[in-house]
């Protein structure tokens, strides 16, 4: 069985992009995370301690968003795709996306986003 656990808009300020001012001054940054597990057993059970607790999975996305600086949000999407397969053993697939809000793009643009699809055979590590 397929479950998806998502989390959404989670919000962090942080340091990316490719002009110098972007790495310097910061901006606002969305993830949305779809987690592609079996959460049947804790479900029927219900308990924490047999799924994948989403605390947790906050506090590992922020923590990865905020310890590097990249230039680009693909970089960072792909991070975080592929550590948390590698983190959360539970998880056979995971969609991330990031969004940037208010790009400097020269014009009035809400954000550009950016999607990351994997599954745990897909890591090459």
């Amino acid at each position: 069985m397929v479950n998806i656990i998502r989390i959404k808009k989670a919000t962090f300020y942080a340091y990316h992009g490719v002009l110098s001012e972007e790495q310097s001054v910061g901006g606002k940054f969305e993830a949305d995370v779809d987690i592609y597990t079996d959460f049947s057993e804790a479900a029927r059970k219900d308990s924490l301690k047999q799924t994948i607790d989403y605390d947790k999975v906050y506090k590992f996305m922020y923590q990865l968003v905020l310890e590097q600086k990249y230039y680009l949000i693909e970089a960072l999407a792909m991070k975080v795709a592929d550590e948390l397969l590698k983190k959360f053993s539970q998880v056979t697939k995971v969609a991330v996306r990031v969004r940037k809000n208010n790009p400097p793009l020269g014009g009035v643009v809400d954000c550009v986003e950016v999607e990351v699809i994997k599954e745990r055979s897909d890591l090459t590590d």
